[in-house]
């Protein structure tokens, strides 16, 4: 009997000794947990991370589209600032209105350049059809290919990237 009570306790032993190795050390669960919530907290702040830069890029992207369209419209008035200035004057009145004139084209260029707004470059330029409007084609032998002689109307560009407006050009070909 005392090999079989040895048999016997040696299989509990055997059992407990399984038991405690099958059980989880508490530690152990712990850390898997906080390592699964680790995991869970990296993921969502990434998330949140990439909702910031995409919110960012999409307000970005309204004020560009704000700021354009009002350019846009404001554009007819510097075209007619300059088509005063372009007339020639005699007296001294009118050549003290055409400095007022003057000072009031520069403002407004000015306020353009302030938000981003800056003129297309247009004569003498090689042809670009991502700024330019070719309105009109001349055959020009003392002139470069595909090279812009004049400019009807200038074109505008937001932050050297969105075009305003087209310059409306003639081309030489």
């Amino acid at each position: 009997m005392a090999e079989e009570e040895k048999s016997t306790l040696s299989e509990e032993a055997e059992e407990t000794t399984e038991e405690i190795i099958e059980e989880k050390d508490p530690l152990e669960e712990d850390n898997e947990k906080l390592a699964e919530a680790e995991d869970k907290y990296l993921r969502l702040y990434a998330e949140f991370e990439n909702y910031k830069k995409r919110t960012q890029k999409e307000k970005d992207a309204r004020y560009a589209d704000a700021v354009i369209d009002s350019v846009a419209e404001i554009l007819p008035v510097l075209d007619n600032l300059d088509r005063a200035l372009a007339v020639e004057v005699t007296s001294e009145d009118a050549k003290s209105f055409k400095e007022g004139v003057e000072m009031t084209k520069k403002q407004m260029v000015d306020s353009l350049t302030k938000l981003g707004v800056t003129e297309i470059a247009a004569v003498g330029e090689q042809f670009n059809p991502n700024l330019h409007n070719a309105v009109m084609h001349i055959d020009d032998e003392t002139v470069g290919e595909n090279v812009v002689v004049e400019e009807f109307m200038k074109g505008y560009i937001y932050n050297n990237d969105r075009v305003v407006r087209y310059s409306m050009v003639k081309v030489a070909n």
